[in-house]
């Protein structure tokens, strides 16, 4: 392999940083504090807070809600600069960029996150799209109101009952959220918009392949939010694997079941950064690192959040990959400057949670638990205090505040590009 020279370098930086989502974020802003020099790569010009795509999905949000260009939070940092491109390799010490640009690093930060995973059927996703970017969310609530604006047109009993039916597969967190989600939808729109429909006819499917939902929770959690989803109209099937999916159709433990809309909430990958450094079959594709967040290897490098896999394994969960951004902005800035760095990064649990319908929310706290409006309270106060500026917060804020007094969904917009009808033989 050729060694990189400066002369052959599109770009280089002191620290380059591959992902701008929490962790990378919160990395690039403790580095421009300290006035160092610092490249942030990313193919999205946006900074997305993830957690709250499925409000986009059933139009509670709009996107430019829960969306910042990554440019404006990190404008205020004169010696951060930001590049909007595709990482696909890694060579000595530059990146390789998808257009074959090349870009030097004196240190390298790999935040580059996780994708949902189909268990080798890769084809099930354009069917059953997952909740990871801005698109995904806008698919699946044009294809939630489509199927429910071609149900108040069709004469076909048996035909409005499938549009009318929403399938949602894996019961983590992500599930549970948007089942609750689609119910409370489903319900507002036909008691006050659709004529022709019933809420009777109306299904909402939680598949879950495992024993029970929530099963990161403690089962007392998760027994509490199925009561609660079961008495939103939420029909939860157990030990229910997924077989096959097509258009307007999933199979589920040999059983056929017509639908309007699947949605994708089962399992994730880490991106393919381990496959840049050699290291494909490590820790399940993730990048091993040592307590300090160094890549097992190679020192000029770090990786953290779900691309990362840490001596003790850590939850997938926003509040790991800030800490470890902030942790790591801290550490690097100490080292460029000829301090001597923090050692160990040690994640401080906040809680886990999730939220299943109006005033009813999980919290787990390790230690005890809550559940009810309190939960469902601090579910809203810890998602809006994640969000990247006070602007998001504030109008996120105002807007979940008009929702519970009104219950009106102010984003229930059709886009005109490909406002296809769910097809249902």
């Amino acid at each position: 392999m050729a060694e990189n020279t400066q002369a052959a370098l599109d770009a280089q930086a002191d620290v380059v940083i591959v992902g701008a989502g929490f962790g990378g974020l919160e990395c690039a802003m403790g580095l421009g504090r300290a006035g160092v020099d610092t490249l942030v790569i990313d193919r999205r010009n946006h900074n997305l807070f993830q957690p709250l795509l499925y409000q986009v999905a059933t139009a509670a949000l709009s996107p430019a809600d829960i969306a910042e260009p990554i440019r404006k939070t990190l404008g205020r940092y004169q010696s951060v600069r930001v590049m909007l491109a595709e990482v696909t390799d890694i060579q000595d010490s530059a990146v390789v960029l998808s257009d074959g640009r090349r870009v030097g690093f004196g240190k390298l930060v790999i935040a580059t996150g996780s994708d949902y995973t189909y268990f080798g059927h890769d084809d099930w996703r354009e069917h059953a799209p997952g909740l990871k970017s801005l698109r995904e969310a806008r698919k699946i609530r044009q294809r939630l109101l489509m199927a429910f604006e071609a149900a108040e047109t069709t004469r076909d009993p048996a035909k409005r009952k499938a549009l009318l039916t929403t399938a949602i597969v894996g019961g983590g967190p992500t599930g549970v959220e948007m089942a609750g989600a689609v119910a409370e939808l489903g319900r507002f729109m036909i008691r006050r918009d659709f004529r022709a429909l019933e809420v009777r006819d109306m299904r909402v499917l939680l598949i879950e392949a495992g024993p029970r939902i929530l099963a990161g929770f403690p089962a007392n959690l998760s027994d509490y939010a199925a009561g609660r989803l079961r008495r939103a109209g939420v029909e939860i099937m157990l030990d229910a694997p997924v077989e096959a999916i097509a258009p307007g159709e999933l199979v589920v433990s040999d059983a056929p079941i017509a639908v309007g809309c699947i949605i994708w909430a089962a399992g994730i990958k880490p991106s393919p950064a381990a496959g840049w450094l050699g290291l494909e079959q490590a820790a399940k594709g993730r990048i091993p690192v040592d307590d300090g967040l160094a890549v097992i290897g190679r020192p000029d490098i770090y990786a953290m959040g779900d691309t990362a896999s840490m001596p003790t394994p850590l939850p997938g969960l926003a509040q790991v990959a800030k800490q470890q951004g902030r942790w790591l902005g801290a550490r690097l800035v100490a080292e460029i400057s000829g301090q001597p760095p923090a050692e160990t990064f040690r994640f401080r649990n906040r809680g886990n949670t999730a939220m299943i319908g109006r005033n009813a929310a999980v919290f787990d706290f390790g230690t005890w638990q809550l559940t009810g409006p309190l939960a469902w309270f601090l579910w809203a106060f810890v998602h809006v205090a994640l969000l990247v500026n006070f602007e998001k917060k504030l109008l996120v804020a105002v807007q979940w505040t008009a929702r519970y007094v009104t219950r009106q969904r102010g984003a229930r917009l059709i886009e005109e590009d490909n406002p296809t009808v769910p097809r249902i033989d």
